[in-house]
């Protein structure tokens, strides 16, 4: 099975080759399939070694996802890259196959690969900041979002600190977050 990185270097060229088959060029559609059996066969032979079936059975699901790829094609979105679709077709096939076979067995999506890098999360603001916007709620907002958030108080623990009922501290709690997301996004 290729590395990650081959499978997302080659996934610009699959889109490319995807968007020109749904256009209409049956000569890029060919070169699409030609290129994405192999991986395919890998995946595929490497998800029945995991459930301890034979590999030879994985040509079968092979032709399987192809038609599934050939038979959905237009349910492809052209501005979403296309491995991630070739690919949980594949799993949801092979998880299928296995199913049939009667044995059921989680089949990891890394099987398939791990194609593209997940984004990496926003940058924290620096608690300076937030602590500056929770100055900027009213009093029982604040005090909700101290306890909650900050003190990993339970809405409990919290409407019987601040004597309060359940009801009002989620209100009080909704309501300061909504407050502040909204006092971030100014910023």
């Amino acid at each position: 099975m290729p590395s990650g990185a081959r499978v997302r270097g080659r996934d610009d060229e699959w889109t490319d080759l995807m968007r020109s088959a749904n256009a209409g060029d049956g000569a890029a559609y060919h070169r699409l399939l030609k290129s994405v059996t192999p991986v395919l066969r890998a995946g595929a032979r490497q998800g029945f070694s995991r459930a301890g079936q034979s590999p030879d059975q994985a040509e079968d699901i092979v032709q399987d996802i192809l038609l599934a790829v050939h038979l959905k094609r237009h349910t492809w979105d052209a501005n979403a890259p296309f491995a991630p679709w070739l690919f949980a077709i594949a799993r949801n096939k092979l998880i299928d196959a296995l199913r049939k076979r009667g044995r059921r067995i989680f089949v990891d999506i890394d099987d398939f690969s791990e194609t593209l890098p997940s984004e990496p999360p926003p940058e924290p603001l620096p608690s300076v900041d937030i602590a500056s916007h929770l100055g900027d709620l009213p009093q029982r907002q604040r005090d909700v979002l101290q306890s909650i958030a900050v003190e990993n108080a339970s809405i409990r623990q919290t409407a019987e600190k601040l004597s309060m009922t359940e009801g009002n501290v989620r209100v009080a709690l909704h309501r300061g977050l909504a407050s502040l997301a909204a006092k971030l996004r100014e910023d």
